[in-house]
């Protein structure tokens, strides 16, 4: 990885922050975007501290205009683009029927039309030096979760783009990879829209229990390394994936159950 030229989209917290410190630590130079300038700001700090090349840029991935703008900024600081990591994302959590229909869109419009904003102004680069293209995804993209209608849509809209994008660009030695976590401790719920668009506060799931940021990170930079397809992380995701695919009706009660329980679920 050394002295590749990494760009990760939302890189100032979460699992994307620890992408940042992983990659950095192993020789790549970064430009890490943020909508949050003081954040932005204090991640590049502390990047910097630990000896790592990086530079930042403030960005929304939901606007196209900032997208291009990211990769120009890319080239003009390094040089070159290797490795997009498209990690910036939102969640939601509200019933279909009673989410207003704004929410979702903003969803999509982060997790999915960002994806492919920034895909379309890397690639040119990432072809000429035969790089990478890494989509951040979510067990959400291959089993539907309730209370996250966007958030799922906007998974396997992604997940559906990320396996376009691999067989389009077979013969070029452009590599793709799916990155699938299960659920990790970052503050993606903490984050989530409400059905009205407010930010949830607080998570409804046990993060003590889960996967941390920092070891995802090191599994989607060994996958990246080793040019992997796909990359399904934890036994409960696994599991939901398998589960999912030969006994769907099963799936369907054991999901519902589980997210049953969460606090103020709702699921009634």
């Amino acid at each position: 990885m050394k002295d590749n030229v990494v760009i990760i989209t939302g890189g100032t917290s979460g699992i994307g922050k620890a992408l940042a410190f992983e990659f950095g630590k192993h020789g790549a130079q970064l430009l890490i975007t943020g909508r949050n300038p003081s954040e932005l700001e204090k991640t590049l700090n502390e990047l910097q501290s630990a000896g790592i090349r990086a530079s930042g840029m403030q960005a929304d991935v939901s606007r196209e205009e900032d997208n291009r703008r990211m990769a120009e900024e890319a080239i003009r600081l390094y040089g070159k683009i290797d490795i997009l990591i498209n990690n910036a994302g939102i969640s939601m959590r509200a019933l279909f029927e009673e989410a207003d229909i704004n929410v979702i869109k903003q969803v999509m419009d982060i997790n999915f039309y960002g994806a492919l904003y920034a895909t379309k102004y890397c690639l040119p680069e990432i072809k000429r030096n035969k790089g990478s293209i890494v989509g951040i995804s979510s067990i959400a993209g291959f089993r539907g979760l309730p209370g996250r209608t966007g958030y799922s849509a906007s998974k396997f809209a992604l997940n559906g783009f990320l396996e376009v994008l691999r067989t389009e660009l077979l013969k070029t030695g452009v590599h793709v990879l799916t990155a699938c976590p299960g659920f990790t401790a970052s503050n993606i719920r903490k984050r989530a829209l409400t059905a009205h668009g407010a930010m949830q506060g607080e998570s409804p799931r046990n993060e003590k229990k889960m996967m941390t940021a920092e070891e995802c990170a090191r599994h989607i930079y060994r996958a990246t390394v080793k040019r992997k397809r796909t990359l399904i992380l934890t036994t409960e995701g696994r599991l939901a994936v398998w589960l999912n695919k030969w006994w769907p009706s099963l799936a369907d009660k054991l999901v519902y159950n589980a997210f049953a329980k969460e606090d103020n679920s709702p699921l009634r």
